[in-house]
């Protein structure tokens, strides 16, 4: 690599911090789509640095918001001075969340959010008590690693919360992938009633669930399932928060959040990634009387900042102007619909799952369901020799995840279709 920043990275930076590919790659520049390395190679960026890039690259409306917040000499002050800039983004998601008498709180990043929500549902129900779903990731600081449930991202087996596991509506495996999907959340349900019964004091504070699980190799539940949840969590007056951090802003094509799917409404939504475009933005929204559950002084130092909230403005006004949730569906289904008549029949592709531009594929080894994270490695590093960036992810390490910037055009959709059903179709030993 250029002046040997593999082995400087290695020589300063912690083990346990993956990098992407046999031989890593510097990104230098970006427009649009598109990334260029440090070789002069282009890629066609199908993972918008993990579902982050939600707008693109080098997008002169972002561009120019960020300059003119530089412009002004203030790029920080901290939130004990009023901030237009994130008052004005606050009017907007809370006005988008579907939250009634909604509360922002902005940090810096999807694990600060989610520990915020975890801080308010615990303290507003006086238990450190949480259900949380197999196969989640919802952060690497403490609490949410506690909700994380996904060996290979819970660096600690430590937890500050007590937790109670529920199915994660995997429809490949599991005990209910056999079912039905009205059967599934029937006895997702089912199961709920029986958790509670069994093992929890009764009062829980809160269940905290992905609409659609990132690391988790964006398995999902049937639709629905959330709102059969919901009602008993009312029962007992259980609070329901949304990590919406990879299936917020349109993402999923269907709807804006993905909590909408499921015909419920949240009492908190945590929010990060696209809504920053590569700048540090994230948060928590919420019922006022839930967020309004802190009993001390509490703020973020850098959360909602000019610069962050600048940008952030910018990325939501462009998604709106642009229908980016409308051109999500459209060109996502360019991709699921290519993907499962390409390659959904081979021995070795056990589902093409998700929604909008949130895709994943799983890889099993022929004739039964085991996990091959060998074959996915390959198709990863054939699709970037073919100018193509993807993610990987899974409990076992064996889908290939796609999330490519909103403003991907039905051009790029099927150039990057092209390159992914090569790559498969090669490292299957299939002929094209």
């Amino acid at each position: 690599m250029t002046d040997d920043l593999l082995a400087r990275h290695r020589a300063v930076l912690p083990s346990w911090m993956p990098l992407y590919y046999a031989e890593p790659i510097e990104l230098v520049s970006g427009s649009g789509r598109r990334v260029t390395d440090a070789q002069g190679r282009s890629y066609l960026d199908f993972f918008g640095g993990v579902l982050t890039n939600m707008i693109g690259y080098d997008i002169p409306e972002i561009r120019e918001a960020v300059e003119r917040q530089l412009a002004t000499g203030i790029a920080h002050t901290s939130t004990l001075y009023l901030i237009r800039q994130q008052v004005e983004l606050a009017e907007k998601i809370a006005q988008r969340s579907g939250i009634p008498d909604a509360r922002v709180f902005f940090t810096n990043s999807g694990t600060e959010a989610n520990e915020a929500a975890l801080l308010v549902a615990t303290n507003h129900r006086r238990s450190h008590q949480i259900l949380a779903l197999r196969n989640s990731y919802h952060g690497r600081s403490y609490a949410a690693m506690g909700v994380t449930g996904n060996r290979n991202w819970s660096a600690s087996g430590l937890n500050p919360l007590q937790v109670a596991w529920l199915h994660s509506g995997d429809r490949v495996r599991g005990l209910l992938a056999r079912l039905s999907a009205d059967e599934q959340v029937d006895a997702a349900v089912e199961d709920l009633r029986e958790v509670l019964a069994t093992q929890t004091a009764g009062d829980v504070a809160a269940l905290i669930a992905e609409p659609i699980q990132g690391v988790g190799g964006f398995v999902h539940p049937p639709d629905g399932l959330f709102a059969g949840w919901k009602k008993v969590l009312d029962e007992h007056g259980i609070l329901f928060i949304a990590d919406e951090v990879q299936t917020g802003w349109g993402r999923t094509g269907e709807h804006f959040w993905g909590y909408q799917a499921h015909g419920v409404t949240p009492d908190l939504l945590t929010f990060a990634k696209g809504i920053g475009n590569g700048f540090a933005l994230a948060g928590v929204v919420g019922r006022a009387e839930v967020l309004e559950s802190v009993s001390a002084i509490s703020f973020s130092t850098f959360g909602g900042n000019p610069i962050s909230t600048a940008a952030g403005n910018a990325v939501l006004d462009y998604l709106i102007e642009h229908d980016l949730q409308a051109n999500a569906a459209r060109v996502g289904a360019i991709l699921a619909d290519g993907l499962r008549s390409a390659v959904g029949g081979l021995d070795c592709v056990a589902e093409v799952r998700g929604k909008g531009l949130m895709l994943g594929v799983e890889f099993v080894r022929p004739g039964g369901g085991e996990p091959d994270p060998t074959l996915t490695n390959r198709v990863f590093e054939a699709a970037r020799e073919g100018g193509l960036l993807a993610g990987k992810g899974g409990l076992y390490g064996n889908v290939l995840r796609m999330g490519p910037p909103l403003t991907l055009t039905e051009e790029e959709a099927r150039e990057g279709l092209a390159i992914l059903v090569g790559a498969i179709r090669s490292c299957a030993g299939v002929a094209a």
